[in-house]
């Protein structure tokens, strides 16, 4: 399967990769996301995740941004179900190409501790109100892509 390529570049070759990882954690119907203030384009939603360091794999990765961000302990399924790929404009105003991995996960708890980043809040959205919501196309699309594979549609396949 292609990965498909969101976001508009001016010029490719000015945008760095930036490899990432998200996830996708459902609690009572509902999905798991953040709210992020962002200086002069307000507040935005996105699934938990974010840059990979190095050493980390994607799945270590996804975990340890669920923490960071939202102060939740999860446990991810060990391949991601999507890849996709966004020109996004980062906070240093950089657009890089973010080189997403997509975790479908569980809730094993939540550690206020684990939250460092104080721009961000935990948001709980049921899945169709999250993809009218969702900033980033990609994970719009990546949280349409895990509700056909959760729902066993015909066709829908996993990025492995």
């Amino acid at each position: 399967m292609a990965i498909p390529q969101f976001g508009v570049a001016v010029d490719e070759a000015a945008c760095p990769d930036r490899p990432a990882a998200f996830a996708v954690i459902e609690r009572g119907g509902l999905i798991a996301l953040v709210r992020v203030s962002w200086l002069g384009r307000g507040h935005l939603l996105h699934l938990p995740g974010g840059g990979i360091d190095p050493g980390e794999t994607e799945v270590q990765a996804a975990i340890r941004e669920c923490g960071e961000e939202a102060g939740l302990v999860v446990a991810l399924d060990a391949a991601p179900f999507i890849r996709a790929d966004h020109f996004f404009l980062h906070h240093d105003g950089v657009v890089r190409n973010t080189r997403g991995a997509f975790f479908a996960g569980r809730l094993a708890g939540e550690e206020a501790a684990l939250k460092i980043e104080a721009d961000h809040e935990l948001v709980w959205l049921a899945p169709l109100d999250a993809l009218l919501q969702l900033d980033r196309e990609s994970h719009a699309w990546a949280v349409a892509a895990w509700l056909r594979l959760r729902a066993g549609v015909a066709g829908a396949t996993s990025a492995t």
